[in-house]
């Protein structure tokens, strides 16, 4: 297989979605309201793990396209939980894509203690031999269940999937700790933005300041 060839739409769906995604924050930035979206990262799935999984899952290499959702991966960070359901509710309302599935890893964590929430969209692509619909993975988080969530990666893939009882009892009560942090920055949700707020104006101000003037 000429991986290239084959992950060329991937990318660009990629490349298209994070585009997308960013300027909803831009948006909300121009608008002088809270933006959901913190930041965005996408990427590529690497041909090694490509393999393993399909090995794994069972999932042969000529129905990747439609039996892998993840090839191509899509992050959106929040700074708070209630901002996840914004971010949901805007990919939702696209009419550019369709989602095909949804799963909530939030009200229904793994039992390792992960958290997300995964959309599964088909995203069409322009190519030099006409429309392309890729599967692309969303997932939706907040920035505690992010950290969590790449350390535990880490984990999984220095035990090779099977990490120490000890380590594991030790990320689930990471994860509610993480959870806990979450809820209580939402108590405080109003004193922050206005924080924030605050210091955007702050640094607004001081760049419009003529050094010579100072």
């Amino acid at each position: 297989m000429d991986w290239e060839l084959f992950l060329t739409p991937y990318k660009q769906a990629v490349d298209e979605l994070k585009i997308k995604l960013r300027g909803y924050r831009e948006q909300y930035e121009k608008t002088a309201q809270h933006s959901p979206i913190e930041f965005v990262t996408g990427r590529v799935k690497p041909v090694p793990s490509i393999l393993d999984k399909a090995r794994r899952k069972n999932i042969p290499l000529s129905e990747l396209d439609t039996k892998m959702q993840d090839l191509a991966g899509i992050r959106v960070m929040c700074q708070f939980v209630d901002d996840i359901k914004t971010v949901i509710d805007l990919i939702r309302n696209r009419t550019d894509l369709e989602v095909v599935e949804e799963r909530d890893y939030i009200t229904q964590k793994k039992e390792s203690g992960y958290r997300s929430y995964h959309m599964v969209v088909r995203y069409p692509v322009q190519t030099i031999v006409g429309e392309r619909k890729i599967l692309v993975e969303i997932q939706i988080r907040t920035l505690a269940m992010n950290f969590w969530a790449t350390i535990e990666h880490s984990l999984n893939y220095k035990y090779e999937g099977r990490i120490p009882k000890a380590i594991k009892d030790r990320l689930q009560r990471a994860s509610e700790a993480a959870f806990l942090l979450d809820e209580e920055m939402s108590k405080i949700r109003e004193e922050i933005q206005e924080a924030q707020k605050h210091f955007t104006y702050k640094k607004v101000e001081d760049l419009d300041i003529d050094p010579f003037q100072r």
